[in-house]
């Protein structure tokens, strides 16, 4: 088991929404708030050691909800260069694991993020998150990973080595995450 308290919360929010359009997907209403806040309060009472959201031009303020925001100044580096800006600064302050969420995945709980810290061993953990066919974000990431964390490359982010990761099945639905304008009228469907 790997403590809360011990981990740095890792949220990717510097997407650049292609395939959503014009608009910025994480700004779009879902339930009365902006669809990235949704995972930022299922999992505020989780006890982080730090929270840091990784942004790009974004209006959305998640400095009030207790983030650290770090701009990354090349989203079109892809997913890796926003993993390496966070990664960086988890290092700075000692933390044992990193927690990868994404702010486009509205329906991810607490409970399940207990549930991969529970089954963390240790600092060569990697746990990512499951529908049951394939793996996903939210992963975790021991602190003897990160260099390799730091070595990732373009878009793909860290897909390679959660498809080797041990699997934490989610359930129906929590994994949902939100890419085209198609996505969030599904979304909203389900409520």
């Amino acid at each position: 088991m790997i403590k809360a308290e011990n981990t740095v919360l890792l949220l990717l929010a510097a997407g650049r929404s292609q395939r959503f359009g014009d608009a910025d997907k994480l700004e779009q209403d879902y339930l009365g708030h902006p669809l990235a806040f949704h995972v930022v309060t299922a999992l505020e009472g989780v006890p982080f050691r730090k929270r840091i959201a990784i942004v790009s031009g974004t209006r959305l303020d998640f400095a009030a909800r207790g983030y650290e925001m770090i701009e990354n100044t090349a989203p079109t580096s892809g997913l890796s260069g926003s993993i390496k800006i966070g990664v960086e600064a988890c290092r700075a302050c000692g933390a044992d694991a990193v927690l990868i969420a994404l702010a486009d995945m509205p329906r991810v709980t607490a409970t399940h993020i207990y549930r991969l810290l529970d089954y963390a061993d240790g600092p060569d953990t990697i746990l990512a998150s499951s529908d049951g066919v394939r793996p996903r974000p939210p992963a975790l990431f021991g602190k003897h990973r990160f260099d390799w964390l730091m070595s990732l490359t373009g878009d793909r982010g860290a897909r390679e080595m959660i498809l080797k990761a041990h699997h934490v099945i989610a359930a129906a639905n929590e994994l949902f995450d939100v890419d085209t304008r198609e996505d969030l009228e599904r979304l909203r469907a389900m409520v």
